[in-house]
């Protein structure tokens, strides 16, 4: 059976965790979209890690990880990820990588970094991973396939048009030095190397793997509040990151997605800039959650920033299951909320003095104000609960709040950042 693990928010809603979790009895665990830009964070018995490419179910013996063609491939990194966690202990993880995968380049990261700079205030708040330049030259048909990397009359005619449209770029807007065809070369070659030995047909191989009644985790990044189409545009990342998507950036029929769990946040975080309703603004406040949050603080994996904290947003949350299909959602960092006497809850968003339920374009969204209920607390720690009905009666009201707002029901409790502090209801 195919299981998706995708995000209802903003992204960082713990989905490392499930997806480390769930691999336990998974065969196979892909990676279908996005790049480096944004990490998952895993706390198991080899210790701590923040993975960005691999998916997050590298730490089992019996699994492949598969990075699917949807993925921006940063070579480099992939293989600095895997080498830093056989330096930790973990057993060499048995890896696949789509023939249909395209490059993230050197290149792809400077420009990244030359577009936030010129845009300065305007910026987007990119991790600066190149990952915009990267999509964008997908699309515009410039972009870099691994199976070209073993052509190299293809190759080269390639970075010349690479060359050729870059070099006005960087020359008069950018001002900057210009890409040299040899060393792009050179590059791609180093690159062919690196990647050879894992090269497959990973859509031939995951059909294979269906018929043989594997069991298959498509692990997504991000949530669908950053989807291009149906997030927060245009502050969203540059592809899907829905789990209708995992059908295509995986290779397999979309009928074959069986099992939708949606990763919910107990309360609200975001990085980056963007509309976020329910943030909450006084920063002593905001500070209190976010040093508490997540697994030692809420900063991003990848940049390390501090994130921005909100309450608990019903609305949001409730149009990112709708989004993703939700069959089953995994509430998580439920723990960090124990020290509060009571806690709001965004159930709706006053526009132009109306109160609406539906999650609104950005255009409306930038106009919204939080619409709250107050819930009262369970001021108390309940880590190490694994129990339902041993958790205390308002943390079971609050739970139960969440679940009727969005409409699916939370099949599993995540109260800490180890795989076992888990309750499945």
């Amino acid at each position: 059976m195919v299981t998706a693990i995708v995000g209802a928010n903003w992204g960082d809603e713990g989905k490392g965790k499930i997806t480390d979790m769930l691999g336990e009895k998974s065969d196979i665990i892909v990676r279908f979209q996005g790049g480096s830009n944004a990490g998952h964070t895993i706390i198991n018995d080899y210790g701590k890690f923040a993975l960005h490419l691999l998916p997050s179910g590298v730490f089992y013996n019996h699994t492949t990880s598969v990075i699917g063609n949807g993925v921006a491939l940063n070579i480099p990194y992939l293989f600095k990820e895997i080498n830093s966690l056989v330096e930790q202990g973990v057993p060499k993880p048995k890896i696949l990588v789509s023939d249909r995968a395209q490059i993230l380049m050197p290149y792809h990261i400077l420009f990244d970094q030359y577009e936030e700079e010129r845009l300065g205030k305007k910026s987007f708040g990119s991790t600066k991973s190149g990952i915009a330049p990267f999509y964008s030259d997908k699309y515009a048909k410039i972009g870099i396939q691994v199976s070209e990397l073993f052509d190299d009359d293809v190759l080269k005619d390639k970075i010349a048009r690479i060359c050729e449209q870059k070099n006005v770029t960087l020359k008069y807007l950018y001002n900057k030095p210009e890409l040299d065809p040899d060393e792009l070369l050179n590059t791609l070659h180093e690159y062919r190397d690196m990647v050879a030995p894992y090269v497959c047909d990973v859509s031939a191989f995951l059909r294979q793997a269906i018929k043989e009644g594997k069991g298959i985790l498509l692990e997504g990044q991000l949530g669908s509040l950053k989807d291009p189409d149906h997030g927060i545009y245009p502050m969203v990342t540059s592809s899907s990151t829905l789990a209708a998507y995992g059908a295509i950036g995986a290779g397999i029929p979309p009928y074959e997605i069986k099992r939708i769990v949606t990763v919910v946040k107990a309360y609200s975080s975001a990085v980056g800039a963007g509309e976020f309703v329910s943030e909450i603004h006084d920063e002593v406040e905001a500070e209190e959650l976010r040093k508490r949050g997540g697994d030692g603080g809420e900063y991003g994996a990848t940049t390390g920033r501090p994130r921005r904290m909100g309450w608990f947003d019903a609305v949001a949350s409730r149009y990112g299951c709708q989004i993703q299909g939700a069959t089953e959602v995994a509430l998580t960092v439920l723990d960090c909320l124990g020290y509060l006497k009571e806690i709001p809850v965004c159930v709706g968003y006053e526009i132009d003095g109306e109160v609406v339920k539906d999650f609104p374009v950005t255009a409306k969204l930038a106009k919204a104000k939080p619409v709250y209920e107050t819930l009262p607390g369970w001021n108390c720690d309940i880590r190490g609960i694994t129990e339902y009905d041993k958790l205390p009666e308002n943390c079971r009201r609050y739970i139960e709040f969440i679940e009727k707002e969005i409409g699916v029901p939370i099949t599993m409790v995540s109260n800490g950042p180890k795989r076992s502090e888990i309750i499945y209801r």
